[in-house]
């Protein structure tokens, strides 16, 4: 199961990014902003600007790997930000040929070019993907939601995998470093923004798949109070799923301190007398090759005390306005990565399948009823089982939850046929998979989208939703069409519009899933 996340995960990755192209000349003089730390020159666009590389902690090396983020260390002069810091250390796929690299606690700023101090805008943090273990900020251009939002947006790098998740009794922060990044980062966004034309008392924390998942976590953790006044999760549901194949959740501490266990004895340290000097002492290329294919923060810590699922469903989370929601068929991805490692899905051994598929596998025969195969489709039906069960289903009961309790917004993207840059065709048509919404919200990787007219109009119509509900928790306005909290929103170009939530999703079945 582990080869085949690795391998969907990259072809999730394939899908959403590229290599970047060169960024476009400066449209006039560099500017400049100073920070606490220091002044940081970054680069004049055409109605924007963009700071790159910007350090937000400490460098967590050496001594500092495994310990909570300490400040940056301050600077005289200008330092220049104009290139993105490195990528935290990951194997090869999204970020191509990864990164061993421990020095990336940097954020990048995208800032509308009128927005000042005197004038602050809305800021938007965004958590990237990725399984919490692959990904990096400066991935997302976010140009255009600033500039055509007028909005400040803020990318994150953040520790990944075992260098961020590890779960180990005696290091302070265990299960949790790279969550404590996040927090990191907010805290220099709540103390530095303004210089950067944005509003420290009007921030929105946003992410997609694990930055989603970590967006729920932040709103459980009593250590994020206050560093966020607004929250958006795209395709990661703070409930999660019956089946759970892939989803980086939460982990007790039982089982995360087991993983650190294993871990430990794998990279040679289980017997070491100074069992955390031993780590870090160990190569970064060796600690990559040890972890699994996702981390998981663990819960029942101090910075993260409680489930976030246990949390929301308890009322003990964050009360902050809530835009929240999923891809029509996130599932597909996941089915094509399974059946290029070799699985078929035929009428014949559709109950094999779904029997390995479903927790309970004496409820099989419920699933093959709800999701007949026939001799064609095999591909997109699994696919929908896997998107309503871990996707459309769980988005539905977190949006129901956080609704219960305050302002919520829900949609569900749903363009048929969206832009997706993969290196070859997808056995059986993708749909609206696992991050088809980014490129209508992002250039990724830098390269500009290829859309069509209608595509280009929902970008649009999408960007103006997000930034209108940063900027006062309301998505409404600007002569979209009307967004209603009592439905879900479809997003699809030529008919966004409310909907019934949960047509065809088959929800009432995986409600009573264990």
């Amino acid at each position: 199961m582990a080869d085949v996340r690795a391998m969907v995960a990259a072809l999730a990755g394939a899908l959403a990014l590229t290599l970047p192209l060169a960024a476009p000349p400066p449209s006039s003089a560099a500017p400049v902003v100073h920070t606490l730390a220091g002044a940081v020159r970054g680069a004049a666009r055409d109605g924007y600007r963009v700071f790159d590389g910007v350090p937000y902690a400490a460098p967590p090396v050496g001594a500092l790997r495994w310990t909570p983020p300490r400040p940056a260390a301050a600077w005289s002069g200008v330092r220049e930000a104009t290139e993105p810091g490195a990528a935290c250390a990951q194997p090869a796929g999204e970020v191509p040929g990864g990164s061993t690299s421990e020095d990336c606690l940097y954020l990048n700023v995208t800032a509308p070019a009128g927005a000042s101090a005197g004038r602050p805008r809305p800021v938007i943090v965004w958590l990237h993907g990725g399984g919490f273990t692959s990904g990096t900020g400066s991935s997302y251009d976010a140009h255009r939601m600033a500039r055509d939002g007028d909005v400040v947006v803020v990318t994150v790098n953040y520790r990944l995998g075992a260098l961020g998740f590890l779960g180990r009794p005696g290091l302070a922060g265990s299960g949790t470093f790279g969550l404590a990044d996040q927090q990191a980062a907010l805290r220099y966004v709540r103390d530095n923004i303004r210089g950067f034309g944005g509003d420290p008392r009007n921030v929105t924390l946003a992410g997609e798949s694990a930055g989603s998942y970590a967006v729920c976590a932040q709103l459980a953790s009593p250590a994020a109070a206050g560093l966020f006044q607004r929250a958006i999760m795209e395709s990661g549901p703070c409930t999660g799923g019956p089946a759970r194949p892939f989803a980086p959740y939460a982990v007790a501490p039982e089982a995360a301190e087991a993983a650190g266990a294993r871990f430990v004895a794998a990279v040679g340290c289980a017997k070491a007398a100074d069992v955390p000097g031993c780590l870090r002492r160990v190569p970064v290329a060796r600690l990559l090759a040890a972890q699994g294919a996702d981390a998981q923060p663990e819960y029942g810590t101090r910075l993260l005390p409680r489930d976030p699922a246990e949390a929301l469903a308890s009322g003990r989370t964050a009360r902050v306005p809530v835009l929240v929601g999923a891809n029509h068929d996130e599932g597909t991805i996941w089915a094509a990565g399974i059946m290029a490692a070799g699985t078929t899905v035929t009428p014949a051994n559709w109950p094999e399948v779904a029997g390995e598929f479903v927790p309970d596998p004496d409820r099989a025969a419920e699933v093959v009823s709800a999701y007949p195969v026939g001799d064609t489709d095999g591909g997109p039906v699994f696919g929908a089982v896997i998107g309503d069960a871990d996707y459309a289903c769980p988005t539905l009961r977190t949006g129901s939850l956080f609704a219960a309790r305050g302002r919520t917004w829900r949609y569900e993207f749903a363009d048929p046929d969206p832009p997706r840059p993969l290196p070859a065709p997808p056995p059986f048509p993708l749909g609206a998979t696992h991050t088809t919404e980014l490129p209508y919200l992002f250039d990724l990787g830098g390269r500009p989208r290829e859309m069509t007219a209608a595509q280009q109009h929902l970008a649009g119509t999408m960007i103006g939703y997000w930034t209108r509900f940063a900027r006062s928790g309301d998505p409404n306005g600007g002569g979209a069409p009307r967004w209603s909290r009592s439905q879900v929103q479809s997003l699809a170009p030529d008919r966004s519009g409310p909907v019934r939530p949960g047509p065809g999703h088959h929800c009432a079945l995986w409600a009573t899933m264990p």
